[in-house]
């Protein structure tokens, strides 16, 4: 994303904060279902409502999950670590308090995307308020302990794009890793940003900007910011550290209140939750985790290059669409035997014409009624050259909306490419014949007037000649 009235010599220093909600079955520290319902307080109980005398219960599987995450970035798994309580009052935290983690988080360190991490942590998610009737706030109690994975980047970003690129990378390894669905517009991941803007290699003065809800309202934001603050400093005035939101509508962030710092929410150590030793905990053992761990999203990467020899640009389809990917490693199993040029076919017509037409019917991907072993089919008569590029397509099209074997579909539409030498030397010498000027200008050394034969062949066939075995043809009946 490029900056519009750039102010130079400025630079720009980002941390984020990444919040994602786990998928379990139950809440982080009660049995309540972890399920987002249409009707507002039905998954809450006593406990996740903050009532006086409740005890929580740790949800083992939501440590487990971090864990995973922890592991696959590299970073390093805590052996003791506890639950704090942070402190401070909002309508939407029933208890006056959050269990959060403080000194002592599950993981630390670690990389994601050329990107080091400071820390990853387990805590509960607070309740959804709304207020979109004007003077009154509703606030739903069904989200109030749901567990929730916080990330925080060290500050080490240092453009919108550089962050936009994170988050996405970030919610593909959540989603590749099954614990959280990560989708923005449910809210199920949000993201904040630490931003400050300085003229020399000190940091400059930190602004937060709370629960952004877009990778591209992310990089709006930290654009306008940069905008807003060198502004301020331009005109000698500082900036001031606070918290401020992001108004999507109006495109620019706005004061919300003062940045808060550790001590203002008095953490101490949650009394009513046990310490942990992971390493006490046979499921948290290294073994278990690393036999957990899928293909990640960086390794499939490597491997389609290594493996296959795609297009970057297709390889990045496969990786973000993993139902386009399921559906190419399905076809690409099969066509092995016929080499990597016949992948890289699959893969062309996978992402270009395969994925077209699912899109003119939906966002998400559908193959139609074409089924992988049919579409190996279709790779393989191209390659043997029994269809010509035009002749697939239309094929294809079919495939996709009716089902059925590219062959019979071929047969029944006359698709097939001829390729018998005297039915096509026929129609060659005819061209020839009906185009003596052609023939005296080419033979004269306009070489190019060979694609006008080749054309003709083509239009007279309706595309059903095979094109190499016509031009070989051509070229030596001008011979």
């Amino acid at each position: 994303m490029e900056i519009s009235n750039v102010v130079e010599g400025y630079k720009i220093t980002i941390g984020l904060e990444i919040h994602a909600e786990l998928k379990t079955n139950s809440k982080m520290f009660c049995g309540c279902a972890n399920s987002s319902e249409s009707l507002p307080n039905i998954n809450i109980c006593p406990i996740c409502m903050g009532h006086p005398g409740t005890l929580p219960v740790i949800n083992k599987e939501a440590v487990r999950k971090v864990l995973l995450v922890g592991k696959a970035v590299g970073g390093k798994i805590a052996d003791f670590t506890e639950f704090d309580r942070k402190n401070y009052f909002y309508p939407d935290i029933p208890k006056g308090y959050q269990i959060s983690q403080y000194k002592f988080p599950l993981i630390s360190g670690g990389t994601l995307s050329g990107v080091q991490l400071t820390r990853i942590h387990l805590e509960e998610d607070t309740a959804r308020s709304t207020h979109d009737t004007p003077g009154v706030s509703l606030v739903d109690f069904n989200r109030a302990g749901v567990p929730l994975m916080e990330l925080v980047t060290e500050p080490v970003i240092h453009s919108s794009t550089e962050a936009m690129n994170f988050g996405k990378e970030l919610q593909l390894l959540l989603q590749y890793l099954q614990v959280s669905d990560a989708n923005m517009e449910k809210g199920e991941m949000r993201v904040e940003v630490n931003f400050s803007v300085s003229k020399s290699e000190e940091f400059g003065t930190k602004v937060e900007i709370k629960n952004i809800n877009s990778f591209r309202a992310v990089g709006k934001a930290i654009d306008f910011e940069y905008k807003r603050q060198t502004a301020l400093l331009e005109k000698g005035e500082k900036v001031i550290q606070e918290t401020r939101g992001w108004d999507e509508n109006k495109g620019i962030t706005f004061s919300q209140r003062k940045k808060e710092s550790a001590h203002d929410y008095r953490y101490f150590p949650e009394p009513d939750l046990p310490k942990l030793l992971l390493s006490e905990i046979a499921e948290f053992s290294d073994e278990n985790l690393k036999s957990s761990l899928p293909e990640l999203p960086n390794e499939k990467r490597e491997r389609y290059l290594k493996d296959f020899k795609l297009k970057i640009e297709d390889i990045e389809t496969f990786i973000t669409n993993r139902e386009v990917g399921d559906y190419f490693e399905q076809v690409a199993s099969d066509l092995v035997a016929l080499g990597d040029e016949a992948i890289k076919l699959a893969s062309n017509y996978i992402t270009s014409d395969l994925l077209g037409y699912s899109k003119n019917i939906d966002s998400s991907f559908k193959p139609g009624k074409v089924t992988a072993t049919n579409f190996v089919q279709l790779i393989t008569m191209i390659k043997k050259g029994d269809l010509s590029s035009r002749g697939a397509k239309d094929v294809l099209k079919i495939m996709f909306e009716v089902g059925g074997s590219p062959e019979a579909i071929a047969n029944e539409k006359d698709l097939i490419q001829k390729s018998n030498i005297d039915e096509i030397k026929k129609i060659a010498e005819k061209i020839i014949n009906d185009n003596p000027e052609v023939v005296i200008e080419y033979k004269a050394g306009k070489e190019s007037l060979l694609q006008f034969f080749i054309g003709e062949g083509m239009k007279v066939t309706k595309g059903s000649v095979n094109p190499g075995v016509l031009k070989t043809i051509i070229l030596d009946l001008l011979k």
